[in-house]
């Protein structure tokens, strides 16, 4: 399978130090930055399988980092945020910026090595991260297509986000006030606007397929995954 390479942004040394010999211990390759400059010279210089990040930097926030990844450089680098910032509208902040998962500190370092280890798996493994698959749904965030059983589909911009969200966090079940945030921020949309647009999307994904991937749960919210 081959070494992992794992980013951590963290200003604290004796902690970065600490996860560094830990993760090393498991077999993982980890460079340490500890601040917003120093890692947007190493993202830019050296792919990553997982990106730790800490919330609070010297020189600006985890957020900006986060944003700057997804935005501006356009990958889907798995993102584990560490915080000590453990409120609700702390992680929908976290995960609005693209974050993929929130560990908050203290955290238990076998937790921390089971959560790197599923959103590296979730990632296939590839450092370039430019592909989400699930099943023979394919989305390339590098080209910006989709593709289910080698058919082209083609979606407005705000359901292609809302896809992209989807698959990224799958097959975790996403809540309807975290797709809300990651979708539009702090600016509420229509009542139905995301209704319609979970409807409009089954519509071009599902639809015409026999195996269903895209899945309410009830009183939960949604989750793209194979089985029901």
């Amino acid at each position: 399978m081959g070494q992992h390479f794992i980013l951590i942004v963290e200003d604290h040394f004796e902690l970065a130090a600490t996860v560094c010999e830990f993760l090393e211990t498991h077999g993982y390759v980890v460079d340490h930055a500890r601040n917003l400059d120093a890692a947007r010279t190493r993202l830019k210089s050296q792919p990553y399988h997982l990106l730790l990040l800490d919330i609070n930097l010297p020189d600006g926030s985890g957020y900006s980092l986060c944003d700057w990844l997804r935005v501006e450089q356009g990958l889907d680098l798995p993102v584990l945020m560490l915080t000590a910032r453990d409120t609700v509208g702390d992680k929908l902040k976290g995960f609005s910026a693209g974050a993929d998962d929130y560990l908050v500190k203290p955290f238990d370092f076998n937790e921390l090595v089971a959560r790197i280890r599923a959103l590296i798996k979730r990632a296939s493994g590839e450092v370039s991260n430019t592909q989400l698959k699930i099943h023979d749904l394919v989305l390339d965030t590098s080209t910006q297509t989709l593709t289910r059983m080698g058919q082209t589909i083609e979606l407005p911009p705000i359901q292609f986000k809302l896809l992209k969200i989807l698959m990224r966090h799958s097959p975790k079940v996403i809540t309807k006030q975290e797709l809300i945030m990651e979708l539009w921020g702090e600016e509420e949309p229509e009542s139905d606007a995301l209704r319609s647009h979970i409807y409009n999307l089954r519509k071009m994904i599902d639809k015409p397929f026999q195996q269903k991937l895209l899945h309410t749960v009830s009183g939960v919210g949604l989750k793209i995954a194979l089985d029901s």
